[in-house]
């Protein structure tokens, strides 16, 4: 049984096409939607009715408190975080999901090994494809964790590697765990007797601890998964100045435990702000993304949201250094 717990705060924008897929899949096992919504006004309940998911309220309102409300109604013996804007890719994605957990009792955890390209999709949202990356910084740093057409990797951290039919098995270090647990993300239920959810679950920082506590093999089935990320500049905006207030109120608080320093870390961020004030390496970055997958419009995204992570986190870090707070969730929208 997989319970698939996806959040949600006014998500009809995406989420139709994002149950079709989930309802479509031939899965011969049994499924259920758990929804914690923390509070939608559109067409988001309606929605999720008509597609018999079960609603739970979310009174934290974050995305992280959904998945933590989530996962304590899971039934199933395997976990699926789904966010409403993803879009599974063929009906046996599921099902291709689900084989590493039965094949191998040590695997804890899957990812899919990319975000799925569209040419018919927004220029961002195919950049972010053809990145693996939801933010170039974490190219610098090496801490992404799906295929990149631009490094040809999916990590730059240090792992092992075994290749399986349809899947890869994957040792990771505990020195260096790369950010894992969103978008598709499969997880045994068993792992949360492990390490205990608190209020919150924040995907990086929850497989990070697993890993802590032993469990270090993970997948990577050969699927990928749309990503319905962002469609204009001020999205992205939104959305990056979201994740760094929150990374430094939660980390005031004490919530939060991945590790973002280290020798290596900061040279990777040094690289990127020199490389991005430069301008010319992330022109050049842009080009040989070109060469190995054409899409300018998506490739000429990548220099602009350079330098918009490069602003917005220099100067989240200075507001979260003198006083962190996090973003206003009201009349926000998926």
């Amino acid at each position: 049984m997989v319970s698939v717990v996806m959040p949600t705060l006014n998500a009809e924008r995406h989420l139709e096409e994002c149950l079709t897929a989930l309802r479509d899949q031939h899965y011969p096992g049994e499924v259920e939607l758990i929804v914690p919504d923390a509070g939608s006004t559109d067409r988001t309940l309606e929605i999720v009715s008509a597609f018999r998911g079960r609603v739970v309220p979310n009174p934290l309102k974050s995305g992280e408190a959904g998945k933590a409300v989530g996962v304590a109604a899971a039934r199933g013996d395997l976990v699926l975080l789904l966010d409403s804007d993803n879009v599974l890719v063929g009906r046996d994605w599921l099902a291709r999901m689900v084989v590493p957990f039965v094949e191998d009792p040590d695997v804890f955890c899957a990812e899919p090994a990319r975000f799925a390209y569209r040419s018919s999709d927004h220029f961002i949202n195919r950049w972010h494809a053809l990145l693996g990356a939801g933010d170039p910084l974490t190219l610098y740093t090496g801490n992404y964790a799906r295929d990149s057409r631009l490094t040809g990797r999916w990590t730059d951290y240090p792992h092992r590697a075994e290749p399986r039919n349809g899947w890869q098995r994957v040792e990771l270090d505990p020195r260096w765990v790369p950010v894992l647990g969103a978008n598709g993300f499969m997880i045994r239920r068993a792992a949360y007797d492990i390490v205990p959810v608190g209020d919150y679950l924040f995907d990086l920082d929850y497989v990070h601890d697993l890993v802590q506590a032993g469990r270090r093999i993970m997948a990577r089935p050969d699927v990928g998964v749309v990503h319905l990320f962002c469609d204009s500049a001020a999205r992205y905006r939104t959305k990056t100045r979201r994740r760094v207030d929150d990374f430094f109120y939660f980390e005031r608080e004490g919530d939060r435990s991945y590790p973002w320093t280290g020798k290596r870390r900061t040279r990777g961020m040094v690289d990127f702000a020199v490389s991005t004030a430069l301008v010319v390496p992330i022109v050049s970055d842009a080009v040989r993304g070109h060469r190995q997958a054409p899409d300018a419009a998506a490739w000429a995204w990548h220099v602009a949201a350079c330098w918009i992570t490069l602003a917005v986190y220099a100067t989240g870090v200075i507001r979260g250094r003198l006083k962190p707070r996090m973003l206003d969730r009201e009349g926000w929208r998926q």
